[in-house]
């Protein structure tokens, strides 16, 4: 009886330099069961060819100017993939994670012989099905990493990077919160506390159940008859502060 020949496992690969394209390209060519469907030279083109293509693999350069491949990661979902194989040049950080969460990656220059096992112990965790916690591996190495400094969100048809800095305030808005960024006034499905936990402390603060600011915005802080406070902004902006967030508010401005 004649076995029915398994599907080729379909990969994306992602680097912005074009000879490591061109290298992860041919050793993958080298191997029947590998289709590539997709190749990028940056975040935004990632998204969109993960998105497209829903692989089974992804070979994803840690570090591409503009969103990087933990951000690629952020706007898609850590489960949006079975497998990826991070790829870096020199990123001890990340490096050191890869290690400790038992994830695949390939240290730039690597050997054939390398890649060869890398890719074999891909095929095999596909093929037994042994990822069952792979989405939360990926999730603690993206908690791990250091932080970027920017948010990297999809904004209807479109994937925008907002730099912390031009942050002003951001609100909750029914299930979703909105990002107010100078004229960019993005509505993003997030929580206030998912955000809370990506953002640092020592800019961010929430003033109200419904509502954070940086802390680099607040211009003044004047008290109401009611208990609460106004935040004054740099830009006129005025925002109710509840009583009982006034402590770590003040504190953060005093630091």
């Amino acid at each position: 009886m004649t076995s029915t020949p398994l599907p080729p496992i379909r990969v994306v690969l992602v680097d912005d330099e074009p000879p490591a394209r061109r290298t992860l390209s041919l050793l993958l060519g080298r191997d029947p069961s590998m289709a590539i469907v997709a190749e990028c030279e940056n975040g935004r083109a990632a998204i969109e060819a993960i998105e497209q293509h829903r692989p089974d693999a992804v070979f994803l350069d840690v570090q591409m100017p503009g969103i990087d491949g933990f951000g690629v990661l952020d706007v898609v979902g850590a489960d949006a993939v079975p497998a990826v194989v991070f790829v870096t040049a020199y990123d001890k950080y990340a490096l050191a994670a890869f290690e400790a969460h038992a994830l695949d990656y390939l240290l730039k220059p690597f050997t054939d012989e390398r890649f060869s096992d890398v890719l074999g112990r891909v095929k095999a965790r596909l093929r037994d099905r042994s990822f069952n916690d792979l989405e939360a591996r990926i999730s603690a190495l993206i908690g791990a990493r250091e932080r970027p400094r920017q948010l990297v969100i999809r904004d209807g048809g479109r994937v925008i990077v907002i730099p912390w800095s031009e942050i002003d305030w951001i609100e909750a808005e029914d299930y979703c919160v909105r990002i107010h960024a100078g004229k960019e006034k993005p509505l993003v499905r997030r929580t206030l506390r998912s955000l809370l936990d990506v953002l640092d402390p020592a800019q961010f603060a929430r003033i109200h159940r419904s509502s954070l600011v940086n802390l680099q915005r607040i211009r003044q802080v004047k008290p109401l008859p009611s208990g609460d406070y106004e935040v004054h902004l740099v830009d006129g902006t005025k925002l109710r502060m509840s009583r009982g967030y006034r402590d770590v508010v003040l504190a953060g401005l005093h630091e």
